[in-house]
């Protein structure tokens, strides 16, 4: 089965360098309208993940970045593979 989520060469470039400033690291995809429609990269422990959050991934990043999605989003897109990328400037849209 392939990974549900998967990190481009250019965002896991960046994790490292966040990884090496902030230390341990994880993303929340909340399925949220606007913002909330992104993964959202949090100090790992700084967002507390629910009883109905799902682990999608680990990134092969670092020491390993969790990736999780909440329960509601994940049982809309439990059949999509997430890719996490980064682009120059604003990346909404």
């Amino acid at each position: 089965m392939p990974s549900r989520a998967l990190i481009t060469a250019d965002a896991a470039e960046l994790l490292r360098a966040l990884q090496n400033q902030h230390g341990p690291l994880m993303f929340h995809q909340s399925g949220g309208c606007c913002d909330g429609s992104s993964p959202m990269c949090y100090p790992d422990g700084d967002f507390i993940v629910g009883d109905r959050d799902v682990l999608l991934a680990v990134l092969d990043v670092g020491a390993g970045v969790p990736v999780w999605i909440s329960g509601p989003q994940f049982e809309a897109w439990q059949h999509t593979q997430l890719i996490i990328d980064v682009v120059v400037g604003r990346g909404s849209g």
